[in-house]
């Protein structure tokens, strides 16, 4: 087997990153005035301005706060590993009610030794969190228009499906899920008054305006990227144009998605916009964007708006359905973040790292509510775009995995430095293995990296398949030539696998891989 570092240039497939505008860019080659000043740094690098919100709207200290958030980020590289890890049997992953401690839910009591050995608590359950998508979809299918129901979504704690009824649509809920093949056991139905609507608000203000029906409506920007920034989907169609805080021309909606299987949308600045790595949370201050990992249920998160300014609460799931007015959208996050119009399209932070953008919700900031926001992993991976990210570093990063030692007089293979390690071995040309174990796992949005380190001699390919709505694989990113393989792939919410083909030759392999 080769030893010497793997020197392959990565394959990158087609897939995207989107990335988002965070506050209001600044004007180049202009003075900005009424704009905001950087933070201090406060116990664990936590903005003095959002260690405030968290102060305010969850009640904890300073260090509380700070160790909370350090926690979530390291949940998060954690969690997207053990999902590679353990598979197909992964059930999904949340942080307890203590901010601290995470459990990972898998359906298979010998994938809980993986789960112990990176510092979680394994729960055994019934239903893989692949499955409970599975059966989510079923409701998209069945229960959209249908009047009473406001939502539904896989709840990984209790390893169900919720679905969220009007007063007195109860008995029609669980109808409709019996309709969809769901069985009473796997089904929650959770009874709310709230409405939800994008939180849209037609008025001239802060801090951008897009022309609809004659007059401006407003929208909060996201999170800025290379190139302008990301917001929500309803907040312009394609090809819309945008005027900033100043009333000056700012740039055009290249890509918007509302309603359907996202509310997500991106604006192509002009030059005379300097998108900048920071959130404004309308007190004089700017909010550093650090990063994009992905903070699991159960964290804590705070979003900015330029209707209400900074809120912060907690993730309260994933992955739901939400049905507003103008119609369906999946995929979004729940929390129980206040929000108003206005605020949609507004960037939420974990800590220093960015999580979406808003959607919509019900209730207001002063009786309180309900908030969804568009994952911002998502948006990256529709249109491949970049994230614009201050130098700093983001928090804590997960333990290293350990990995195999290399024998006395080799070089350690590039392979031996990714957290989920599989080995096999192919002993006739042209047959093919399925990585994790023969089957498959469920990713978050995000990249995926691999490497083969494939024997001397052979001609082993490197492929990655990601399923389809009805579970057949389709090939998203491969590596395939002589010599060892190595390859990077964006992509969206999903079911992926590896496949190692030996196109000639045969002998033992090492497949490194992760997901961030």
């Amino acid at each position: 087997m080769q030893r010497s570092a793997i020197a392959v240039g990565a394959v990158v497939a087609v897939a995207g990153a989107a990335a988002v505008a965070f506050t209001l860019p600044s004007l180049a080659g202009t003075e900005e005035t009424g704009g905001s000043k950087s933070s201090n740094s406060t116990p664990g690098g936590l903005s003095p301005e959002l260690l405030s919100a968290m102060k305010r709207d969850l009640g904890l200290s300073g260090e509380q706060a700070a160790t909370r958030l350090a926690r979530s980020e390291w949940a998060g590289g954690v969690s997207a590993t053990l999902a590679a890890q353990t598979g197909e049997d992964f059930g999904g992953a949340w942080l307890a009610s203590d901010g601290t401690t995470l459990k990972v839910a898998v359906t298979d009591s010998d994938a809980a030794s993986a789960v112990k050995a990176a510092g979680a608590v394994p729960v055994l359950v019934k239903r893989s969190e692949a499955e409970l998508d599975a059966l989510k979809t079923k409701l998209d299918t069945a229960a959209a228009e249908v009047e009473g129901l406001t939502g539904w979504y896989v709840d990984v704690p209790t390893n169900k499906v919720v679905v969220v009824a009007q007063p007195g649509e109860k008995a029609d809920a669980l109808a409709v899920a019996r309709r969809a093949g769901l069985s009473t056991d796997v089904v929650t139905v959770k009874v709310s008054s709230a409405k939800p609507k994008p939180l849209f608000d037609v008025r001239g203000a802060d801090p951008y305006f897009i022309n609809v029906g004659g007059g401006q409506a407003r929208c909060s920007i996201g999170f800025s990227v290379t190139t302008g920034f990301v917001t929500a989907g309803h907040c312009g169609e394609e090809g819309t144009a945008t005027t900033g805080f100043n009333n000056q021309a700012q740039g055009t909606v290249e890509f918007s998605v509302f309603p359907g299987n996202a509310d997500m949308g991106f604006v192509a600045v002009n030059d005379d916009w300097d998108p900048r790595p920071v959130v404004n949370d309308f007190n004089g201050n700017e909010l550093p964007v650090a990063g994009n990992t992905e903070a699991p249920v159960g964290a804590a998160i705070c979003r900015s708006g330029s209707t209400t300014g900074t809120f912060c609460g907690t993730v309260l799931a994933k992955n739901q359905t939400v049905q507003y007015p103008e119609g369906t959208v999946t995929g979004l996050t729940r929390t129980d973040v206040c929000a108003e119009g206005g605020d949609s399209g507004g960037p939420w932070l974990s800590g220093d790292q960015a999580q979406g953008v808003t959607s919509g919700g019900s209730g207001d900031c002063t009786a309180g509510g309900e908030t969804f926001f568009q994952p911002l992993n998502e948006i990256l991976a529709a249109q491949n775009l970049t994230l614009v990210t201050t130098e700093g570093e983001g928090g804590a990063e997960a333990p290293p995995a350990s990995a195999p030692p290399a024998e006395e007089g080799e070089e350690a293979s590039a392979c031996d430095a990714l957290p989920v390690q599989r080995d096999g071995t192919i002993n006739r040309a042209g047959q093919a293995q399925a990585q994790p174990n023969g089957g498959a796992y469920r990713a978050r949005a995000g990249t995926h990296t691999a490497c083969l380190d494939a024997p001397d001699g052979a001609d082993f390919d490197l492929v990655l398949q990601k399923a389809n709505n009805r579970g057949q694989f389709r090939t998203v990113a491969q590596s395939t030539g002589t010599g060892d393989k190595s390859l990077s792939f964006n992509g969206g919410t999903g079911t992926y696998r590896y496949v190692v083909v030996a196109t000639s030759g045969t002998g033992a392999y090492n497949l490194g891989f992760n997901v961030q």
